[in-house]
């Protein structure tokens, strides 16, 4: 990927030199990251709440109806969790906690995760990371590359959003800059 941009030289002949470009990833902090996690977690929880109320208000689990409503909110809140974590994430690599935060998820060497993999890091990872009193969650703050146990497992990682681009010059062999 790398281009070819004419510069001017003092003596006015045009020379060229070849820069190439590559795509920077800024490491997600850790607590944004327990922020996404806290907006999806929350939202899950307010679809739980709304349908224990609804099945309340139809008069709990003495009647037939409250125990039903009470089951089909549980069965959404399930389904709302498989596609914010795992379906959503998988093809955006954003939940809507990421998207709210302006972090994305994606595998090691670039491009969104897949559904399987963010299946795996939501839904098997997470229980792993949180399993040793949650020393999972907190090797991202020890770990130089930001990545936290779950991230490890599923081969991702959680970085900003809006990440730039950094020009780099090619270097040259010392024959090379004999010769130009």
């Amino acid at each position: 990927m790398a281009t070819t941009v004419q510069t001017a030289n003092p003596s006015g002949r045009p020379s060229h030199r070849a820069e190439a470009r590559r795509p920077v990833r800024y490491q997600a902090p850790f607590a944004l990251r327990c922020g996404a996690l806290l907006i999806d977690y929350i939202l899950l929880a307010l679809i739980l709440t709304f349908s224990i109320m609804v099945a309340r208000l139809m008069g709990g689990g003495a009647r037939l109806a409250g125990g039903t409503a009470e089951r089909i909110g549980i069965f959404i809140t399930l389904v709302m969790g498989v596609l914010d974590l795992g379906v959503l994430v998988g093809l955006t690599g954003k939940t809507v906690g990421k998207w709210t935060t302006g972090l994305r998820l994606e595998r090691i060497h670039g491009g969104v995760p897949g559904i399987g993999r963010a299946l795996l890091r939501h839904f098997i990872g997470y229980p792993l990371s949180l399993f040793p009193f949650g020393l999972g969650f907190l090797i991202v703050t020890v770990s130089a590359s930001g990545r936290a146990l779950h991230d490890f497992i599923a081969g991702t990682v959680v970085v900003r959003e809006y990440a730039g681009t950094v020009v780099s010059p090619v270097r040259r062999s010392p024959a090379q800059g004999a010769q130009g």
